[in-house]
C-alpha cells in the first residue's frame, strides 16, 4: 500500500519535474527565436525588393518630367539664337524665324505649366521624398527585426544555461546556443545610398 500511495504521489511530481526540464520549453523558445529571425530576412527581402522598385518609379517620373523641362530648355535655347537686330525688323524671313522660335518656346511652356498647375511640386520631387520615406521605413523594419531576434536569442541561450531548463537542453534536445545578429563591417549601421546614375 505504501508503494502504491508513494508513486501516486510522487507522478505528478515527477510529470512536473519533467515538465521543469525544459523539455517543451527548449525548443519552443528555439522556435520562436526562429521565427523572429524568418521576421529579420523578411526584412532585408523587403528593402532588396523595394529599392529597384521604387528608383525605377522615381526614374520614371523623373524621366516624363526630364523631357518636359529638357523641351523648354532646348526651346529656350533655340529662341535665344535667334535674335532680329534693328535691321532685319523689316526681313521677313529674319522675323518669320523668330516667331516660330518663340512660338515653340510658347508651346514647350504650356506642358510644364500644366504640370505645374496639377502638382504644387513637381512629382518626381514627392516620388523621391516617398523613396527616402520608404527606405527609412525599411530601415526601421529591419532595426525591429533584428532587436527581437536577439532578444529571442538571448532569452532561449539563457534558458538552455539555468537550471532546470538545461537539463533537459542538454541531455533531450542536445542544444547548442544561438548566434546573435551582430554588424560585421563598421558601415553597417549605415543605410545603403542610393544611385540615380548622376
Amino acid at each position: 500500500m505504501n508503494s502504491r500511495l508513494f508513486a501516486a504521489l510522487s507522478a505528478p511530481v515527477l510529470a512536473v519535474s519533467v515538465s521543469a526540464c525544459g523539455i517543451n520549453s527548449v525548443p519552443a523558445s528555439q522556435e520562436v527565436a526562429k521565427a523572429k529571425w524568418a521576421d529579420v530576412q523578411a526584412a532585408y527581402q523587403r528593402r532588396a525588393n523595394l529599392i529597384p522598385n521604387l528608383v525605377a518609379t522615381v526614374k520614371g517620373a523623373a524621366a516624363s518630367e526630364g523631357k518636359i523641362l529638357t523641351d523648354v530648355t532646348e526651346a529656350r535655347a533655340n529662341a535665344t539664337r535667334i535674335n532680329v537686330t534693328g535691321d532685319q525688323l523689316s526681313d521677313p524671313a529674319a522675323m518669320a524665324r523668330f516667331n516660330e522660335a518663340q512660338a515653340r518656346l510658347s508651346a514647350s511652356i504650356i506642358p510644364l505649366q500644366r504640370l505645374q498647375e496639377q502638382y504644387p511640386q513637381l512629382q518626381s520631387q514627392a516620388n523621391f521624398q516617398t523613396l527616402m520615406s520608404q527606405l527609412e521605413g525599411t530601415e526601421n523594419r529591419i532595426n525591429i527585426a533584428i532587436r527581437d531576434y536577439n532578444e529571442a536569442v538571448r532569452e532561449y541561450n539563457t534558458r538552455i544555461r539555468t537550471f532546470p531548463d538545461m537539463i533537459g537542453a542538454k541531455l533531450v534536445h542536445g542544444a547548442k546556443p544561438l548566434v546573435p545578429y551582430e554588424a560585421v563591417s563598421p558601415n553597417a549601421d549605415v543605410a545603403p545610398t542610393v544611385d540615380f546614375g548622376k
